[in-house]
């Protein structure tokens, strides 16, 4: 068999998943990359990889795709990694910066401006702008360093009532079952033991590694999880 191709985050959020990759035999069936979420997507439309953990916005682009697996990257309520963060209360904002490096999470802050906050905003992906999308470990440290702050989990869940699963691990063809049953033990291995990727993280003010991946971070692929990403896919699928 030749070898499978996998494009996985180079985040925190996914080191747990990492650690039970590079731990497992699994390793010796894969060629292994790690990029931002916006490349992972693209190398696996683009088929320059097989697989990987896929931002859910990305999902319609592909032609096929199958869920790898029984886990994601989610949050049942605050994720606190994924971020609008404002100048001023995000009810007087008018226009709104997005981050280049994810596409789940610009479409996520624009439904919840709609849905939720019944803003009618201009988006932009250069310049200066009432507010911005930031994400992933360019968070960690920095809710403390902007006047307002709105972590996009949270208000998800309000709106919904859902969790959220904002990348999931998926291939762009059928793959054999076998590999798909050891690489599923080796996720689930790594989601086991999250504090055993935090010894020599970067140190940042006001930010909790421990809580982050045990209380804030939801790795399972669950029914509801599924339903909210189909929800997402229909509100995404009205935007502009």
């Amino acid at each position: 068999m030749n070898k499978i191709r996998i494009s996985a985050v180079s985040y925190t959020n996914t080191l747990p998943f990492l650690q039970g990759i590079r731990n497992s035999d699994v390793m010796n069936d894969i060629e292994l990359s790690v990029d931002y979420p916006a490349e992972c997507a693209r190398k696996v439309i683009a088929d320059e990889s097989d697989m990987g953990i896929i931002p859910i916005a990305a999902l319609p682009n592909l032609k096929e795709y199958h869920f790898i697996g029984d886990y994601c990257i989610g949050s049942l309520d605050y994720v606190d990694s994924v971020f609008i963060f404002s100048k001023k209360p995000i009810d007087e904002i008018n226009t709104l910066l997005l981050d280049k490096q994810s596409r789940t999470s610009n479409g996520l802050a624009r439904i919840l401006l709609k849905h939720y906050w019944k803003k009618d905003i201009e988006v932009i992906t250069e310049g200066d702008a009432d507010a911005f999308v930031l994400i992933g470990d360019r968070t960690f440290g920095k809710k403390e360093e902007v006047p307002y702050v709105y972590d996009m989990g949270h208000y998800w869940k309000e709106l919904t009532g859902l969790p959220f699963a904002y990348a999931v691990w998926v291939s762009n063809k059928k793959l054999p079952e076998s590999f798909e049953k050891k690489f599923n033990e080796a996720l689930e291995d790594g989601i086991s033991r999250p504090d055993d990727v935090i010894p020599g993280l970067p140190i940042f003010p006001n930010f909790d590694y421990h809580k982050y991946l045990n209380e804030n971070l939801d790795y399972h692929l669950d029914h509801n999880k599924k339903k909210a990403i189909e929800k997402y896919l229909e509100w995404y699928k009205e935007l502009d």
